[in-house]
C-alpha cells in the first residue's frame, strides 16, 4: 500500500504540471503568433515481479508475467505550429507569415532569435524592429522622408519618398525555417532560439522552397483553441481528483489495518 501512495503522488504531480501548461495556453490566447503547448506523459519504470517469457517448466513459458507500474511523469511539452487565424489590421508595419517560416531578429549579444510576431516598429535610426527593439535580419533601413511602405508577398520592401514619383526598393524580408520547429527553444518575448533538436536555420525568400508568404497589414493570432483548453482543464481536474481519491482510499485502508491489528 505504501507503493500505491507514491504512484498516486506521481499522478498528482503530472496533472498539476499539465494544468500549468493549459493555464499558460489560455493566458496567451491573445498573444500574437503564440503556439500552444501540449504536455506529453509517459509511464515510469515497472517493477518486474515475474518477467514475461520466463520459464514455468522445461516446455512452457509465462505468456504475460507480472509487472507493477510505479507511476507517471510529464516527459516533454511540445509546441503545435499550426497556422493561427489571420487578423486584419491594415497597419503598414504589421506583417504576417502565411505558412512555414520565422522572421529572424538580432539580439543585443549578437546572436539570432526567431519569431512569428510581425508587429514591427521603426526605431530612431529608421530600422524595422520588434516591439522589444530588436532589429530584423537582414536589416531594413527606411530612408529619411519615407512616406508609405509596401511589402510584397515575396518580402520586397519599397517606399515612396516625398517629391519622387517612383517607389524606391529598400530591401527584402526573408524567412527562416527549421526541419523540426518543435525543437526550437521558446525564450519569451515571442522569440525562439535554435537548438540541436531543431536543426540548422534555413534562410530563404518567402514563397519559395516550401516557405510561406508574407502578408502586409495583418497579424497571426494565437492558435490556442479556448474550448479545447477548457475541456483539457476539466480532464486535468478530474484526473487530479481521482489520484487524490486513490491516496485517500489507500490511507483509509492503512488506517483499517492499524485499527484492527
Amino acid at each position: 500500500m505504501h507503493q500505491a501512495l507514491w504512484v498516486a503522488k506521481t499522478g498528482l504531480d503530472a496533472q498539476q504540471t499539465r494544468m500549468t501548461v493549459v493555464s499558460n495556453n489560455l493566458a496567451n490566447v491573445n498573444t500574437t503568433g503564440f503556439k500552444r503547448d501540449r504536455a506529453n506523459f509517459e509511464d515510469l519504470l515497472y517493477q518486474q515481479v515475474r518477467t514475461p517469457g520466463g520459464s514455468t517448466s522445461a516446455q512452457t513459458q509465462l505468456p504475460t508475467g507480472l509487472q507493477l507500474g510505479t507511476g507517471v511523469r510529464i516527459v516533454a511539452t511540445s509546441k503545435n505550429f499550426t497556422q493561427g487565424q489571420q487578423q486584419q489590421t491594415d497597419r503598414a508595419l504589421d506583417v504576417m507569415v502565411n505558412g512555414r517560416g520565422f522572421f529572424e531578429v538580432q539580439m543585443p549579444d549578437g546572436t539570432s532569435a526567431f519569431t512569428r510576431d510581425g508587429s514591427f516598429e521603426i526605431n530612431a535610426q529608421g530600422e524595422l524592429v520588434t516591439s522589444s527593439g530588436y532589429p530584423l535580419q537582414p536589416g531594413i533601413q527606411l530612408p529619411e522622408g519615407a512616406q508609405t511602405m509596401t511589402i510584397g508577398t515575396d518580402g520586397t520592401v519599397s517606399v515612396t519618398i516625398a517629391g519622387q514619383a517612383e517607389a524606391l526598393e529598400v530591401g527584402s524580408l526573408t524567412l527562416t525555417d527549421f526541419v523540426n520547429p518543435a525543437g526550437l527553444q521558446a525564450k519569451g518575448e515571442n522569440l525562439f532560439v535554435e537548438t540541436s533538436a531543431s536543426g540548422p536555420a534555413q534562410n530563404g525568400t518567402p514563397g519559395l522552397n516550401g516557405l510561406g508568404t508574407v502578408v502586409q497589414g495583418a497579424l497571426e493570432g494565437s492558435n490556442v483553441n479556448v474550448v479545447e483548453e477548457l475541456v483539457s482543464m476539466i480532464e486535468t481536474q478530474r484526473a487530479y481528483e481521482m489520484n487524490a481519491k486513490a491516496i485517500s482510499t489507500t490511507d483509509n485502508m492503512l488506517g483499517y489495518l492499524n485499527n484492527n491489528i
